[in-house]
């Protein structure tokens, strides 16, 4: 059987699903021919934006995410104030974040730093001014708790503005715009997630 595969670019404020029981935009109201069998890999919540995988391949995500090695993901975050070394070192030495009621979890290593410009330059609902103190950041990580990065941010006393997924192991987003999608081989999809045997 023939499997597709897809990188998309998605919009904020789009969920990353194709069917909702709520009046959302959904992936499906891109200007796309998607194929039977859709389905969006690792979601990005509703407000951020960037990289999602696409693919007809129910395997992916086992592999991708209860394989024995952990994916790397890259995030570039707009905050709303100058950021200090010390911020970016908590972030990147793990900083505790609520996981449930009265839980909390230590978040691992992971590599944090300052980019500027970030590698994204579409439009978006949030333009920054001038006139106000703002940074962009670079996180890469391979763990994905609820909404981990914004709480990351929250624990170290920054608030998250924008936050684009830029890339999954070596698939980059690179200059795809907002709502676009790129279609990969399976050989160029799984290579670049570095995933071997599938």
């Amino acid at each position: 059987m023939q499997h597709y595969y897809y990188i998309l670019n998605k919009p904020c404020n789009m969920v990353s699903q194709f069917k909702s029981s709520h009046a959302v935009p959904l992936l499906g109201n891109l200007h796309f021919n998607f194929p039977e069998g859709i389905h969006a890999i690792g979601r990005l919540d509703q407000h951020s934006e960037g990289l999602l995988l696409l693919t007809t391949n129910k395997k992916v995500t086992r592999l991708l995410f209860q394989g024995a090695t952990p994916h790397l993901r890259e995030y570039h975050v707009l905050v709303n104030s100058k950021v200090s070394q010390n911020q970016l070192t908590q972030l990147s030495q793990g900083v505790p974040i609520r996981t449930g009621n009265e839980v909390f979890y230590t978040t691992r290593p992971c590599s944090v730093r300052l980019v500027d410009p970030p590698l994204i330059q579409f439009n978006s609902d949030y333009i920054p001014s001038e006139r106000v103190p703002h940074n962009w950041i670079s996180i890469s990580l391979s763990e994905g708790k609820f909404h981990q990065v914004r709480k990351m941010l929250t624990a170290v006393g920054l608030k998250c503005k924008r936050l684009v997924r830029v890339r999954i192991e070596n698939l980059h987003l690179g200059n795809l715009a907002p709502g676009c999608i790129n279609e990969l081989t399976e050989q160029e999809f799984f290579g670049g997630l570095n995933i071997i045997d599938y």
